[in-house]
């Protein structure tokens, strides 16, 4: 506050009137000074008082999805471990819209939090700063970013997706197309379109099968309605690898419709190891993902960063947590033992 009052030319007390927007401070002033506090990132401390003598008690944690089980899997076995410590969650939903994360993120600290937990699915220059000020430690889920703003918990989606699609690859398929959301620039997706590009680049093979469809995150019916059409994009395709297992079963239920063969005719690969892959007909194959575990090990690194017997320096800035490709019926040689795959260090 002492750093905007004296931007601004005015007192802290006229600073503290204008957030309160206090009647006796002039429009003209108190815009002057709101232009300032945007620049600045500061953000008022509404817990203040309290500080002094003792922590907020909850970790504020954002996820993209209400309805995602992946999302509520991990954030359940998050809640595990912090209860075990006395810290509750303060959730947001951010519908993975940068403007609501950053908006959630500026919100939350607010009230101070011991932790800030979210997802890495790209954010606003806004947000990385105010993150990067916070005081706090941050934590960042489900990626490796490459220039992360705290500690990050999870594997790289890019390198998952290049490993699976090497490995149908070395099944024998060759004409493979990827299925990904418009507009999903800095996104998981996005990291999981180049994991593929790079490998069918590296095996000599064209990239030229690419579908864009849908918004984030891509749903059944997205992937109903594009299989439906399949033939409009390419017709000599061997293999259709989406995004997320969502389109994957909608691909493989239009496919169906038409009588075409999973996956005599068209194989159908999937990414996430949601229950509609285990249990579609036939089943599709994935890459798994273990969501449970993203949440507990975020909540030991919790438990670690605020622990008095350990130093900072002993805590490692990133936790892997492996993936797994898990080959169903859905592809050719579904009986194949499933491979182990391992973030790159």
């Amino acid at each position: 506050m002492e750093d905007v009052a004296q931007a601004a030319g005015v007192s802290r007390m006229t600073v503290s009137r204008a957030l309160r927007n206090d009647g006796s401070v002039s429009v003209a002033t108190r815009a002057r000074i709101m232009k300032i506090v945007a620049k600045l990132n500061y953000v008022p401390d509404q817990s203040a008082g309290t500080l002094s003598t003792r922590r907020s008690g909850f970790v504020a944690t954002l996820v993209p999805s209400l309805n995602n089980l992946h999302f509520a899997e991990s954030v359940q076995a998050l809640n595990v471990e912090l209860e075990a410590i006395g810290l509750q969650i303060l959730l947001g939903h951010t519908a993975y819209s940068t403007e609501r994360e950053e908006n959630l993120v500026e919100s939350m600290l607010k009230r101070r939090p011991e932790v800030i937990v979210l997802p890495f699915d790209g954010h606003s220059r806004r947000t990385v700063k105010l993150l990067k000020q916070a005081n706090v430690p941050v934590i960042e889920q489900w990626e490796r970013p490459q220039r992360p703003v705290g500690y990050t918990v999870g594997f790289s989606n890019r390198d998952a997706s290049r490993q699976m699609t090497e490995a149908l690859i070395a099944k024998g398929y060759r004409k493979i197309a990827f299925v990904s959301e418009i507009e999903d620039a800095w996104t998981r997706g996005a990291a999981r379109r180049a994991g593929f590009e790079e490998a069918m680049q590296a095996a000599g093979l064209s990239t030229r099968q690419m579908i864009r469809y849908g918004s984030p995150p891509m749903s059944i019916e997205d992937g109903y309605q594009l299989g439906s059409d399949f033939k409009k994009y390419f017709n000599d395709i061997e293999c259709i690898f989406c995004v997320s297992d969502a389109p994957a079963f909608g691909v493989l239920s239009a496919l169906k419709v038409q009588g075409i063969q999973v996956p005599d005719d068209i194989a159908v690969v999937g990414f996430g190891n949601f229950e509609v892959s285990r249990f579609a007909s036939p089943s599709i194959s994935t890459v798994e993902v273990d969501p449970a575990r993203i949440g507990r090990e975020t909540g030991r690194l919790i438990r670690r960063l605020l622990s008095d017997d350990e130093s900072p320096d002993d805590i490692p800035g990133h936790i892997a947590v492996d993936v797994r490709l898990s080959w169903r019926e859905s592809t050719r040689n579904a009986d194949a033992a499933q491979t182990d795959t391992e973030p790159d260090a």
